[in-house]
């Protein structure tokens, strides 16, 4: 039996909440767990509150075989090295451009008329 270490949604449509837990390779997303061993809440403000992992659980089963997920391995990287920003910096933004105002010397102006009228 291959174990992995992955993620399990809980939660509401559109509030997700996943439960980090140690699970057959073969069963499905929602399937029965070996051992819950964290979970990760992506709609917390605040980045390093996101995620609580028993890391000394995720040693244990990784020291016996257990495979964690792509995303999983990442979220422990993060708690490990306790960095929760990206690597790079964020571009800088382009100021907005000024609207043009409307030039008052590009309308023509009105001619008065040849001719036409007596006073």
């Amino acid at each position: 039996m291959s174990v992995r270490i992955r993620m399990t949604r809980m939660g509401r449509k559109h509030r997700p909440f996943y439960r980090i837990v140690v699970i057959d390779r073969q069963k499905a997303r929602e399937g029965r767990s070996i051992e819950e061993v964290g979970t990760y809440d992506p709609m917390v403000k605040d980045k390093s509150a996101r995620v609580k992992l028993k890391m000394d659980r995720i040693e244990y089963w990784q020291s016996v075989g257990a495979t964690p997920s792509e995303r999983v391995a990442t979220l422990i990287k993060k708690v490990k090295t306790n960095r929760w920003t990206d690597q790079g910096a964020a571009p800088a933004l382009t100021p907005q451009k000024a609207p043009k105002a409307p030039a008052e010397a590009e309308a023509p102006a009105e001619a008065p008329a040849e001719g036409g009228e007596a006073s």
